[in-house]
């Protein structure tokens, strides 16, 4: 059957489709929409990933003092120096300094940090500051070999002998007091600022030399460092006063 619509009624009939929005041509055969397959949905934005957690900083200090404190020997201590990797001067070191003299003597001495000789050898005051330092001891009696133990507040020798930084004194003084109290001297000897720094936790020497004080359970005498005096021969004389001051509790004590 033809149509009876002629071409201007059927444009006419068309844009009225088009007006109603009628704008999509339908196929010759017919789609049944519901067995099409759905579009999968968008997935929906979601948080961003948490960010793997940061590893846990390591406190230097903490681990000194575990590993201070594990130590039940003098050998045992060294061991735990030996194998303490946080202390950066250990790497540029030659030797490990750990200790000279005789374990349980009444006095025991603390220096500073291990220079040229002393990184050489292993051994603490070897150099000039060191046979200057046994003289001294000479003259009240005392030696090494017999009656003094002797170490530093740190075992590696610092770049350039600089001085040590107090980053480097508060890790390595936990195996320090430990040392002390494996080693149970009478008296503590400080020779130099970084000794009394370390175990008093107070500089200035010239003003803490000579004068009784207290520190992990122990008499504390500060005195100037022998390399100091090497440089400074006229305090050879405030010096020699107090190794006398020593000598006097030493034997206050007998």
């Amino acid at each position: 059957m033809e149509s009876a619509l002629d071409y201007w009624s059927a444009r006419a009939l068309l844009e009225w489709q088009a007006e109603l929005g009628a704008t999509e041509a339908l196929c010759d055969a017919p789609v049944d929409r519901y067995a099409l397959e759905q579009a999968p949905p968008k997935p929906k934005p979601g948080a961003a990933p948490a960010p793997p957690p940061k590893p846990k900083e390591v406190d230097p200090v903490e681990v000194a003092q575990k590993a201070a404190k594990a130590a039940a020997s003098l050998p045992g201590l060294r061991d735990a120096l030996e194998a303490f990797d946080y202390c950066d001067l250990k790497r540029g070191a030659r030797n490990l300094v750990f200790s000279d003299g005789q374990p349980g003597a009444r006095v025991m001495i603390i220096g500073e940090a291990p220079g040229r000789e002393e990184d050489l050898q292993g051994k603490p005051f070897v150099g000039r500051a060191g046979q200057l330092m046994d003289k001294m001891l000479e003259a009240i009696g005392l030696s090494r070999a017999e009656s003094v133990y002797i170490t530093n507040v740190l075992p590696w020798r610092p770049p350039q002998n600089r001085d040590p930084l107090p980053a480097e004194i508060a890790m390595l003084t936990p195996f320090l007091e430990r040392h002390v109290a494996l080693a149970e001297p009478d008296i503590l000897l400080l020779m130099g600022n970084i000794s009394c720094q370390a175990v008093l936790g107070k500089r200035g020497i010239t003003r803490l030399r000579g004068k009784w004080d207290q520190a992990w359970t122990k008499p504390v005498i500060p005195m100037f460092h022998p390399a100091y005096l090497l440089r400074q021969p006229s305090q050879k004389r405030l010096a020699w006063a107090d190794l006398l001051e020593l000598k006097a509790r030493l034997a206050s004590l007998s």
